[in-house]
């Protein structure tokens, strides 16, 4: 493709060299150059890919989209293209070099604090039922058409994000279900992108390490709903009251849906057991394998989406009922002397607080356990408040590590424990190695309890320092379930 090409939507472009020089790679990492390439240089956050060029061009690079074009290099045939924001010019090249991928197919994303990964997975499988090719980007992995593959950040970089839509439609999918984050979003990830529906579930404590500000955290979700086209659809959870504040200014039709009040689309939690819960959404009455109000608010905003896009209410009701959760959300791993262990990624105060809610409210006489810590180099505030949800939910607290990254474990669970009360400290137990936490949170807990073990949810990983090491949090409870059935 020709750089003119490529740079046709780039506001206020200035270049330096031919516009019609053949691109064959598209980059912002100057590792990845091969002869042929584009590299645009970003300024990151650790560095800065204008420092970079020169090694870009001896790799090969045949064009440079950058803010500020370097002086004394020797490039001779390279040309340059100056923008005013080379994070926002990566999304757009990319999406051009690609070929606009995302118009080709259905593009739904979601926002919000929690629930994004359940209600994408769960919207591929339900598409997938239903007979559909399909693509996801979530947290835990990416699927072009049933194939698998990891994925390191919720909302991927733009380059990888269009590449991975190019081959959804190269390999037949007529939809692809996403994770949008407020990072993402305010680093320009899905910029350029066609979304034929935004969906937005909740706005709570999250991220403030990185947005400062809940007020500047809402305005990054909500600029996801500004940019919606007027072809799309936007479906909010009408019951959280910042749902109103996220369509303000959207040019998308709006469509809401609640489980406590008037909407477009509604749903009743009839009864519930470990085994599921029977809903009734629009009036009919639905069995499904998931538990809790939270999830009731993820399958209602499943229901509402599929009809949104065409798909019929029985038949999408009639696949709802077989679906089963995402990994590591509120997954219930029985064992010996009837104890429940139940695994779930929750690692913000609300979270908590919503899956504590739902394990009391299936079983109130049970004991109920809760292990938990915070991640290192994250939100600090949210630490105290995470004790302050379990001491007031649970009967027995275990604080522990969960991925301290280069924070001190045992200062991280200090904070942590400023959150607790005189009472709440007396029922609590610290730990600071996660394993043993897990080991004792188990093989001490009374017969018929239930321990939630809750931050790291389908993480197969614990990070220390700048490390991943292998930690399998499911695979710890069966060994501990070996011992408690000896």
């Amino acid at each position: 493709m020709k750089l003119k090409q490529i740079i046709q939507n780039l506001p206020a472009a200035s270049c330096k060299g031919s516009l019609d020089v053949e691109i064959g790679a598209i980059c912002s990492d100057s590792r990845k150059v091969v002869p042929g390439s584009l590299f645009i240089a970003v300024r990151g956050f650790q560095s800065d890919g204008h420092s970079y060029i020169g090694k870009a061009i001896e790799s090969g690079a045949v064009a440079v989209i950058c803010e500020e074009i370097p002086e004394g290099v020797n490039a001779p045939g390279v040309s340059f293209v100056r923008v005013e924001n080379s994070r926002l010019a990566v999304a757009l090249a990319a999406d051009s070099f690609y070929g606009h991928p995302s118009g080709k197919l259905s593009l739904v994303g979601i926002t919000g604090t929690n629930g994004k990964t359940t209600t994408v997975t769960l919207l591929y499988n339900l598409f997938r039922k239903l007979g559909y090719a399909c693509g996801l980007l979530s947290t835990i992995a990416n699927y072009v058409d049933g194939e698998r593959e990891e994925t390191q950040n919720t909302t991927v970089d733009p380059i990888t994000l269009n590449e991975l839509l190019s081959r959804m439609v190269s390999r037949g999918c007529q939809y692809c279900f996403m994770e949008v984050s407020s990072i993402g979003v305010e680093q320009d990830r899905v910029s350029g992108l066609s979304f034929a529906m935004g969906i937005f579930s909740n706005l709570t404590h999250d991220h403030l390490d990185y947005h400062k500000t809940f007020a500047e955290y809402l305005r990054c979700k909500k600029l996801f709903f500004d940019k919606l086209g007027a072809d799309a659809i936007a479906l909010i959870n009408s019951d959280d009251r910042n749902g109103d504040v996220m369509v303000q200014n959207t040019r998308a039709k709006i469509v809401r849906y609640s489980v406590k009040g008037l909407a477009d689309h509604t749903a009743r939690i009839l009864e519930q057991s470990f085994d599921g819960m029977l809903l009734e959404i629009d009036g009919t009455q639905t069995w499904c394998r998931l538990i809790g109000e939270h999830n009731a608010y993820n399958l209602l905003a499943i229901y509402s989406a599929a009809v949104c896009l065409g798909a019929g209410k029985e038949e999408t009701l009639l696949a709802l009922s077989s679906l089963e959760s995402a990994p590591g959300r509120l997954e219930n791993l029985q064992g010996p002397r009837d104890i429940s262990v139940v695994i779930d990624y929750a690692h913000t105060p609300d979270a908590l607080e919503n899956v504590l809610k739902t394990l009391r409210a299936i079983a109130p006489s049970r004991p109920l356990i809760c292990l938990f810590g915070c991640g290192g180099d994250r939100d600090r505030s949210k630490r105290p408040e995470m004790a302050a949800v379990a001491q007031r939910l649970a009967d027995r607290l275990v604080i522990t590590s969960d991925n301290p990254r280069t924070e001190q474990a045992e200062a991280i669970i200090e904070e942590i424990r400023a959150g607790l009360d005189s009472r709440g400290a007396a029922r609590s137990l610290v730990i600071t190695d996660r394993r043993e936490a897990l080991r004792t949170a188990i093989l001490t807990a009374p017969a018929h309890a239930t321990v939630l073990v809750a931050g790291k949810g389908h993480e197969t990983y614990q990070i220390i320092g700048h490390e991943k090491f292998p930690f399998d949090e499911k695979a710890i409870v069966k060994e501990c379930f070996k011992q408690l059935d000896v």
